[in-house]
């Protein structure tokens, strides 16, 4: 008996936590029988159980009719056909039929959500799909009526090799390789059989995120592997099928290519993340029980740091509450026009969701108009259409309904107080209220909920007063920790900007001399003191020095890892002037067409404005392109300066520096430096450049940040990212303890490419060398990113970039798959690149190994013997694997089966040897040995007496053993003749896409297999390799 964890045994665990959430357990044998064919994804006799017991009031044709439908989707594109299935499941499927000489319009329903248990679910395992000529077995496959829902992907927990990120590209690779079976998902699970994370068919892996509770109420605890929480807390029917339904959304951006002028579409599906739907789920609680007709009408707020999914999370409990409450009308609040704009396009993309249009009112009048209605509809205006005519003291009433909801976002904000002040205006006096009085007046009885990203200060009592106490927090601290968010870094570069003591004098004197001999008012005060810093903060010559040193560092940044940075300035005319400066400095930068350009200033002007800023004015359309151009990557525009706009709801994932240069606190603060919150591919984390002094007011906001109950700070000093990198630093350089490698920076490059080969080979001599030092140059990369243009991460980059050499070196020998290997997953951390080896050209893998690349045959004995006697063993393993790689895959498409034996034999040699388990030298062995496994193989056919089309099928017959046993050798060659010749004889011209013709095919092959004795239990797969191969023989065929 072994005690060592397998990969089996953590499928079997994963099995029972299924079956005791009320799924069945289906084995491989029963699913393949219940599957016409392998390439089949879809349990049809279910599907069809299911229809028919859930639509029995439709008629028999038009349930036929739906079924078709959903086996036989519209596109080739897998998001397309996912959007569209995902339709069908959550509307319904449309059909038409003929009742009493009418054509009827009716839905036919694939699923109940209404009654979970009331479905056929199932769990499987090794689910296997075929197709275009590849065999996938996905671990455990979730089907709902027949219907893939989930596809698991589950690792070993005691292989240090299989993590979690492993799974995750698997699961992308399986994407590629067998499509169809995506088509029909809800959900994907990547786990190493203890971590384990979740996400939609289109996240990147940094947006698969843990699911980290069962009842919402709170966290399991780490001791509890994380698998065993998401299968009992999201994969439970009901959840499961909440989230599919109630939570999922499809998100579509326009991009359009600066080169062409060609615009496309891209589609991004998302699904809740457990912090979200947990916190939807108790706010539709607590909103129920606050419109009751004895409810307090305040169903309270929903606190989720900025970054971590709030907009959506409101989206989400909009199409939740419309269901629950009876017809409710949901009015959506924000306290600024480019806010209501942004929220409305999330929720005007979430139509199907949300299962009508959502209006923007345009003024007052049409507010009144839009809520004068019996009932539905989702309304979006700003706070201010809810103040009175000129000098009423009270608003209009405009409904009575209890069914009305309330949401306003950032929902802390003074002005939503009920605070009375007196203003006199033409000599009469009048009380003007704060809005949340006039909302009252117009809807006393709706009930309000309030969305939020930063928490509820002290001593803002209004805020509970509207809208109740905290419905569920989610903080910076538990946002980072799950990967919602990433941190904030602080780094003040005032020192850089100072003016000169003389000329700070003189501004002083000069705004002194303009506000004495006047009795001010403290808002005049107010604004003379504004008057007189903004004189000072856009002195000529300090912006001069802010823009030299923007650049400079900005340039830096970008060398370290790719993404967008924003500057805020403090009013219109500096925003203007330090453009001129900049683009003075960079004048490629400039553009005067919106579409391209490097730099853009983000502001509106009216004519009595300057000349000078006419250029920077943009329309609200123009507004939207520039941040679809800033949220894209590869768009050339880099940098964008703002005053106001998009420091609030203003969403750029790659947006990693943010340079302030405008006085602010409090929310307002807090909110701004969120921007470089967001979680894109790998960045570690955000930068905030100081160039007027916030730190004392990041304090204040810490400590009310603090004093809410809220955990994690909103930025850290950069100097902790140094010591980090400092730390990571001293860790890789020891590991070269005894190997010099300075003398790289003074090398020539063929001597620099010897000299990293002479490394390799020293962290490979070391324990567990190369995980332990592609770890820590990772971590190190990660930090450095974070710590540029910081002087200490200036005088490690090029050691830096020598050991991410070493690094890229040693990862090669990762194992390759048709997607991505983990070392190139989604990075945006830019490598050091070693200008001279780049100018010199890449050097050839066979220069490197000083090896003169063979004419003839590249299998020959004489090379092989070369590549033997190599001093360089890992060099030549390297070189001798990629040539393996190169032979297998040129016979791929000759012999499929063969192919693939070739391949797993390559590949377990590799993993050998990834796991310690054979040195450089043995390994070398075992690939010659496959080497000339491949010159046998391909001189089989001759042996045989068969052709090479033949060769291919009787491979493709005797891959079962007990054929080989049952039939013996004379029998299979025969059938392998007979095969081609009919096969050959019935495939017409684009056969490969012509379903019916495939259909013949597999009647014809069956026929003859069964004909010639050949075990029934293994005729299905053999006809699948059959018609495999004779896919890849098309072109020649019909040639």
């Amino acid at each position: 008996m072994t005690n060592k964890i397998t990969e089996n045994a953590v499928e079997n665990v994963a099995i029972e936590l299924l079956t005791a959430q009320g799924y069945v357990y289906l084995s491989p044998e029963e699913q393949e029988s219940e599957r016409q064919n392998l390439s089949d994804v879809v349990l049809r006799g279910r599907l069809k159980t299911a229809i028919d017991k859930l639509n029995p009031n439709v008629s028999e044709d038009a349930r036929e009719q739906a079924l078709r439908e959903v086996l036989n989707l519209p596109s080739q594109n897998l998001i397309e056909n996912n959007e569209a299935f995902h339709r069908m499941l959550t509307d319904g499927v449309g059909v038409e039929y003929q009742k009493n000489g009418d054509t009827v319009g009716d839905k036919v329903w694939l699923i109940d959500f209404e009654n979970p248990l009331n479905n056929d679910l199932l769990a499987c395992n090794q689910f296997t799909v075929i197709e275009n000529g590849k065999t996938k077995r996905p671990d455990v496959v979730l089907l709902v009526n027949g219907l893939p829902l989930v596809v698991m992907e589950l690792k070993n927990p005691a292989d240090e090799n299989a993590t979690v990120q492993k799974a995750f590209t698997q699961l992308q690779n399986y994407k590629k390789a067998i499509s169809s079976l995506f088509y029909y998902n809800g959900v994907l699970v990547a786990s190493d059989g203890l971590d384990a994370k979740m996400g939609s068919l289109t996240a990147g892996w940094s947006r698969f995120m843990a699911w980290k509770t069962v009842d919402g109420a709170k966290e399991d605890k780490s001791t509890v592997p994380q698998i065993e929480t998401l299968i009992n807390g999201m994969l439970r029917p009901d959840v499961l099928l909440d989230l599919v339904k109630q939570f999922t959304v499809f998100e579509k951006t326009k991009k359009e290519d600066s080169e062409t002028g060609l615009t496309s579409v891209e589609t991004v599906k998302k699904i809740a993340a457990y912090h979200q739907y947990h916190a939807v789920k108790k706010a539709v609680v607590s909103t129920k029980e606050a419109s009751r007709e004895d409810g307090s009408r305040k169903a309270g707020v929903v606190w989720h740091t900025q970054g971590s999914g709030k907009s959506l999370s409101m989206v989400f409990y909009a199409g939740k509450i419309v269901l629950e409450l009876d017809n409710p009308t949901i009015v959506v609040i924000t306290d600024r026009n480019d806010l209501d704009d942004q929220l409305f396009d999330t929720f005007a993309g979430s139509k199907q969701l949300l299962r009508q249009e959502p209006i923007q009112a345009n003024n007052r009048v049409h507010l009144k108009k839009l809520l004068k209605t019996a009932g539905g509809g989702i309304i979006f205006t700003t706070i201010q259409k809810f103040s009175p005519e000129e000098i009423s003291e009270n608003f209009d009433l405009l409904s009575e309904r209890k069914n009305i909801v309330v949401i306003a976002d950032e929902a802390h904000r003074s002005q939503y107080g009920f605070g009375a002040k007196t203003l006199i205006k033409n000599g009469e006096a009048f009380t003007k209220y704060g809005f949340a009085k006039y909302l009252r007046d117009a809807l006393p009885n709706a009930s309000f909920v309030g969305f939020t990203g930063t928490p509820i200060e002290k001593e803002d009592a209004s805020t509970p007063a509207v809208f109740g106490n905290y419905i569920d927090v989610y903080d910076i601290e538990q946002a980072v920790e799950d990967g919602a968010t990433v941190r904030i870094y602080y780094e003040s570069r005032l020192a850089k900007v100072h003016l000169k003591a003389e000329e700070k004098e003189k501004l002083d004197a000069e705004v002194e001399q303009i506000t004495e001999n006047e009795e001010s008012t403290a808002k005049e005060k107010a604004k003379a003191k504004w008057t007189q810093l903004e004189a000072i903060v856009g002195h000529k010559e300090r912006l001069k020095a802010v823009a030299e040193d923007v650049v400079k560092h900005f340039e830096i940044r970008q060398e370290a890892f790719e993404g967008k940075g924003m500057i805020v300035a403090m009013s219109r005319r500096i925003a203007v002037e330090l453009y001129e400066e900049i683009v003075k400095i960079r004048p490629d930068w400039h553009d005067t067409d919106k579409k391209k350009g490097a730099i853009k200033v983000i502001m509106t002007s009216s004519s009595s404005d300057p000349e000078s800023w006419q250029l920077h004015n943009t329309t609200k359309q123009e507004r939207k392109e520039l941040g679809e151009r800033l949220k894209d990557p590869s768009d050339p525009l880099q940098l964008v300066i703002v005053r106001d706009m998009w420091l609030t709801g203003f969403d750029a994932p790659c947006l990693h520096t943010m340079y302030v240069d405008k006085p602010m606190r409090g929310h307002n603060l807090m909110q701004a430096i969120a921007r470089v919150n967001r979680v894109y591919k790998d960045k570690p984390g955000g930068l905030i450049v100081d160039y007027i002094g916030i730190a004392s007011d990041l304090k204040q906001a810490l400590a009310t940040y603090t004093e809410s109950g809220g955990q994690g700070a909103p930025a850290l000093d950069q100097s902790e990212a140094i010591a980090a990198m400092m730390e990571k630093y001293e860790i890789v350089v020891q590991m070269f303890n005894g190997f010099d490698y300075k003398r790289y920076f003074s090398a020539d490059t063929k001597e620099k490419m010897t000299i990293i080969l002479e490394a390799q080979e020293h962290i490979l001599s070391l324990e567990d060398g190369k995980n332990r030092f592609t770890k820590q140059v990772g971590l190190l990369s990660k930090t450095f990113a974070l710590s540029v243009p910081s002087l200490p991460a200036m005088n490690i980059k090029d050691e830096l970039g020598f050991f991410q050499a070493v690094k890229a070196r040693l990862t090669k020998f990762e194992p390759t798959g048709s997607g991505k290997s983990d070392t190139e997953i989604e990075t945006a951390i830019r490598q050091i690149v070693d200008r001279a080896v780049v100018v010199d050209g890449v050097i050839d893998i066979f220069d490197a190994a000083g090896i003169k690349k063979p004419d003839i045959s590249i299998l020959s004995d004489d090379f092989l013997e070369e590549i033997r006697d190599m001093k360089r063993k890992n060099l030549a393993l390297e070189l001798l694997k990629k040539i393996l790689d190169d032979e297998i895959k040129t016979r791929t498409k000759k012999n499929f089966i063969q192919s693939k034996k070739l391949s797993d034999m390559l590949d377990a040699a590799i993993k050998k040897y990834q796991n310690n388990l054979l040195t450089a030298a043995q390994v070398i062995e075992e690939l010659i040995n496959i080497a000339k496994e491949i010159k046998a193989s391909d001189e089989r056919g001759e042996d045989l007496g068969l052709t090479e089309d033949e060769i291919a099928f009787y491979d493709a017959l005797a891959i079962n053993g007990s054929a080989k046993e049952v039939l013996g050798d004379d029998t299979l060659r025969e059938l392998a003749r007979i095969l081609v010749q009919k096969v050959k004889a019935n495939t017409a011209i684009d056969w490969t896409i012509k379903e019916s013709v495939q259909a013949k095919l597999r009647v014809i092959v069956k026929r003859i297999l069964r004909q010639y004795g050949y075990p029934p239990d293994k005729q299905k797969l053999a006809t699948e390799n059959i018609l495999k191969q004779a896919e890849l023989f098309a072109d020649e065929w019909s040639s």
